[in-house]
């Protein structure tokens, strides 16, 4: 028994791209994409298309050079001019000029504009000392300045402040500049006394009559009268009144069984 073997043609070459296109489409498409990223780009790393790569920008369907000016240096970002001025350097006219500091005077921390020494203050382009009048000290910024205490300020300069009997100088920017000593409250230009009546006590407060009663006691008038606590009561929480015990109910000044 015999068999026969049949010659096989060579295929073209056109044909078999043809195949393979039809197989595997994907493979096609990469192949074409390739071929048309320009020069100086890359494959995006999310999706389809190209971009260009660092130092380079698109015009054109290529991807140019980017032109650094001097006193500056190349930005990884994919948007903008691809670069940005040195510290101390500023944008103009498509490049990097000095920032002028002007005497007593820093760049800040970020190295785009200055700021003025302690004790100097920014007036146009330049810093003028601060000239702080006789009983005052710089402030806490170092651009101004504040009285000392005892002294308040008067079409800017500092003038004493006439502290009363039974008061002393306060450190605020506000008010009279002054306040009272404790167990006394301002009255007018004056400290007067807080009159505590028996069985009371200085409460401290800015407000009211300046002083409370102690436990037991209730206010009455400018007086403290002792709480009468009827049967089956007892002082309350806050021990200036009362409340009746468990079970009773309060019924005008009784306590009475509900």
């Amino acid at each position: 028994m015999s068999t026969t073997v049949r010659n096989r043609l060579p295929v073209p070459g056109w044909m078999l791209s043809a195949a393979l296109a039809a197989a595997s489409p994907g493979l096609a498409f990469a192949q074409g994409e390739s071929e048309s990223i320009p020069e100086n780009a890359s494959s995006n790393a999310y999706g389809s298309g190209w971009e260009c790569d660092v130092g380079y920008r698109e015009a054109d369907a290529s991807c140019v050079r980017v032109e650094v000016p001097a006193n500056a240096y190349l930005t990884s970002g994919r948007y903008g001019p691809g670069w940005e001025c040195e510290r101390g350097y500023r944008v103009a006219e498509e490049g990097c000029v000095a920032i002028p500091v002007p005497a007593n005077a820093y760049l800040d921390s970020t190295g785009d504009r200055w700021k003025c020494d302690r004790g100097y203050r920014a007036e146009g382009e330049g810093c003028l000392a601060i000239a702080a009048p006789r009983n005052a000290y710089l402030d806490a910024a170092g651009d101004g300045w504040a009285c000392d205490r005892g002294y308040t300020e008067v079409e800017q300069d500092c003038v004493a402040i006439r502290v009363p009997l039974n008061g002393y100088a306060t450190n605020a920017s506000y008010g009279a500049g002054w306040t009272c000593d404790r167990g006394y409250r301002a009255v007018g230009e004056e400290c007067a006394a807080i009159d505590v009546p028996a069985n009371g006590y200085l409460n401290d407060s800015s407000y009211g009559s300046g002083w409370t009663c102690e436990r037991g006691f209730r206010v009455v008038g400018d007086a403290c009268v002792a709480v009468k606590l009827p049967e089956n009561a007892h002082l309350d929480y806050s021990g200036n009144d009362w409340d009746c015990n468990r079970p009773y109910l309060k019924e005008r000044e009784r306590c009475e069984l509900p």
